[in-house]
């Protein structure tokens, strides 16, 4: 008797133990929860997660997507004193996750993703060593569960993103990614997210507008398909409305190719609601796109984001922007305010905020005319900004600096305009005079010389303008140039 008392209390206990076995449910508040953070409406998501905890406190899918939302604030915000305080939750998440069950898909794809969420937020603040070693880390454990389960489509939207990015890194850097065993491939990775957004699976249902969010970026930064991206956009119907994360995203986009106004459209006419987040990037970004456009709040905008900002990034551009808005005004102490800050604020991270530093020590100030015209084309503003520059001829200005830039803008103009010969002409003008000098217009004319070639057709004048964008040293925006004229030598390979 005594012997089948101890197996009912063993069995008892069993149950019991079984009963608290931790576990991956991705159930229907979660998912709620999911979708609100994901719009960055983090209190309401947080706060479902809070209901899910205590009706369900062996799940651990709360804590998984907890990690959203500090990674947004961590990301878009920059505080040092609020990552001071979060940042001993990525491990202890880690260990939570590593608690479930290990044939589960969720297993590792839940460690891999916080990993790599962790993987940028720490390249904001900083710690470029630990970013490059954790991304590591999570894609070969995405690639562990991509072996284990080929079937979880997360594994193909993280993966397939990353391999994407990998394949862009220029010549002389292939040496970490080898080291670090990071294999790149345009068109492999894309080709793997492209598989999530199509699939009808649960698991890609789950995170399809993550997906999306993932896509946009790399179809205009690496892949350079403008077109495909706003008909992608506009197909998927986003909802710039409703969800901020999209809206500040199209913005981005819109910011990084010429829609000045199509970008400030979404950011005004987004819901209003305390119940989003207060991201200071959208300050930013909204101010660059009203300076392109020439709106008089641009400064309000602008002012807003450096007095509120705790972060380092884009934060001397910011600056310089301002110095150019009152510069412009004729408000020369305001200007000379804005300026000397510069070199007191933010890093030099970005190629931008190097640029904006380079320019503060200088001394120089911008040619009024040709500044005001660079707005306006980077706004897509092109008929007013050739207008303002055909009033002037290259011999006009007294330099060779501002010769040079005269003929890179009108060219940028050209180019945007479809107007190929013209473009042309003025792109080689710019190669021609600029390769040895440490301004970017050159780089960039050989650049945009590439994508022509490669609209037409003809892969080896494409090629060979993108090797001379590649072999140019010492110039402005060296690092953003030469990862784009990588991807356009990669596109060329089919690779």
């Amino acid at each position: 008797m005594r012997f089948i008392f101890i197996i009912a209390v063993f069995c008892s206990i069993s149950v019991s133990v079984s009963a608290r076995q931790k576990k991956y449910e991705f159930n229907a508040r979660c998912q709620q929860a999911y979708d609100a953070i994901m719009q960055l409406r983090l209190n309401t998501g947080k706060n479902l997660l809070e209901e899910e905890k205590r009706a369900n406190p062996d799940n651990l899918i709360p804590y998984f997507i907890e990690n959203y939302a500090d990674f947004f604030i961590l990301f878009f915000n920059e505080d040092p004193g609020v990552y001071a305080r979060q940042r001993k939750l990525r491990t202890a998440r880690l260990e939570l996750m590593a608690q479930g069950p290990e044939d589960s898909p969720y297993y590792l794809y839940t460690q891999a993703a916080i990993k790599f969420q962790w993987a940028m937020i720490r390249v904001k603040f900083g710690e470029k060593w630990d970013a490059v070693w954790e991304i590591r880390k999570a894609y070969l454990t995405l690639k562990d569960n991509q072996r284990k389960f080929p079937g979880f489509m997360p594994n193909n939207m993280l993966a397939g993103s990353m391999q994407t990015v990998f394949g862009t890194v220029p010549e002389g850097y292939k040496w970490i990614t080898n080291i670090l065993g990071l294999r790149g491939s345009i068109k492999e990775g894309m080709a793997s997210l492209q598989k999530v957004i199509d699939s009808n699976d649960p698991s890609a249902l789950l995170f399809k507008e993550e997906s999306y969010y993932y896509y946009c970026y790399l179809k205009l930064f690496i892949e350079n398909k403008p077109g495909q991206l706003w008909s992608f956009i506009q197909q998927k119907q986003l909802d710039t409305k409703n969800n901020y994360l999209f809206a500040l995203m199209v913005a981005n986009l819109s910011l990084n190719n010429q829609k000045a106004s199509q970008g400030i459209k979404v950011l005004e006419e987004r819901t209003q609601s305390p119940e989003y987040a207060e991201i200071w990037y959208k300050e930013y970004v909204l101010g660059l796109l009203k300076l392109e456009r020439g709106d008089a709040d641009a400064i309000a905008h602008l002012e807003r984001f450096v007095n509120n900002f705790k972060g380092k990034f884009y934060v001397k551009e910011a600056l310089q922007r301002l110095s150019w808005a009152y510069y412009m005004k004729g408000d020369m102490a305001a200007a000379n305010r804005y300026r000397a800050l510069i070199s007191q604020r933010g890093n030099t991270e970005t190629d931008a905020d190097k640029q904006a530093q380079k320019e503060a020590k200088s001394g120089k100030w911008p040619d009024p005319l040709l500044l005001k015209a660079r707005l306006l084309s980077d706004g897509g503003f092109y008929e007013q900004a050739r207008e303002l520059l055909l009033t002037k001829r290259a011999n006009d200005f007294p330099t060779v600096e501002l010769k040079l830039e005269y003929a890179y803008r009108l060219a940028r103009i050209y180019d945007e305009m479809g107007m190929d010969s013209s473009a042309i002409k003025l792109y080689d003008a710019t190669i021609k005079i600029g390769s040895n000098r440490p301004e970017y217009f050159a780089a960039r004319a050989a650049l945009q010389l590439g994508y022509i070639y490669e609209k037409i057709g003809d892969k080896a004048k494409a090629r060979q303008s993108f090797q001379t964008c590649l072999d140019m040293e010492g110039h402005d925006y060296k690092n953003s140039l030469d990862q784009r004229a990588k991807s356009g030598m990669l596109r060329l390979e089919g690779k």
